[in-house]
């Protein structure tokens, strides 16, 4: 029976972190397709956000199956309960990447303002390798990396503060850059949230470890916990 659980186990950490990397492509790929303007891969994203939806069904069903025939305790159980909570957010975390195609739709052929489209891409850049690090942390049951990853979540908050104070300067430039402004603050609320939603999954890792449900970031904006 322990070898049959651990087996089922192995599967269910091969699958989270499948799902996970998926995730990460995804908000990858979103906002390239923003950045490019690129309407047909924002549309193949939006197309496809079932995919990772489904991924996040066959894992809670997975969990629970495990819950009621294994019934684990401890550890085994901690590392269960972890994968449904952080399946959740991962989940979560790719709405908000189809939430970025869309915008990359809506934004069409609307003026680049250079130095928002850089902060953008910072953004951008740091949700998708905090993605990966967090992965890296689970698979490793690294604490302290899932720690360290609350650093880039503040991060995150500050680019965002910083996308939204230019993108006022440039409303009042230009009036007719409204309609611009408004997207480029969504998406950059939604990488932000993307940040808030793997800070979660970092909550969770330490749950893993230790047994102990705590907060990481709490004051930071927009903390998604």
């Amino acid at each position: 029976m322990r070898r049959l659980f651990d087996d089922e186990l192995a599967d269910l950490d091969a699958d989270f972190t499948e799902m996970g990397m998926l995730v990460s492509e995804v908000i990858q790929q979103a906002v390239e397709a923003f950045m490019k303007r690129d309407a047909q891969t924002a549309q193949h994203i939006i197309d496809h956000d079932h995919d990772i939806n489904q991924r996040e069904i066959a894992l809670e069903k997975k969990t629970f199956e495990m819950i009621a025939l294994y019934q684990p305790v401890t550890t085994d159980l901690r590392e269960i309960v972890t994968i449904l909570k952080a399946v959740s957010d991962l989940e979560r975390a790719g709405d908000h990447a189809r939430n970025i195609a869309h915008s990359a739709i809506k934004m069409g052929a609307k003026q680049k303002v250079p130095e928002i489209e850089q902060l953008i891409s910072e953004m951008s850049q740091m949700t998708t390798q905090m993605v990966k690090d967090v992965l890296s942390a689970y698979v490793n049951k690294d604490e302290q990396e899932a720690r360290a990853l609350a650093g880039y979540d503040r991060k995150l908050d500050r680019l965002n503060h910083a996308v939204r104070e230019s993108s006022y300067q440039q409303m009042r430039e230009d009036a007719a850059f409204e309609t611009g402004a408004s997207i480029y603050l969504n998406v950059a609320q939604d990488l932000c949230r993307i940040g808030d939603y793997v800070t979660n999954v970092c909550e969770w890792i330490i749950y893993l470890k230790s047994g102990h449900i705590i907060e990481l970031n709490s004051a930071s904006e927009g903390t998604g916990s």
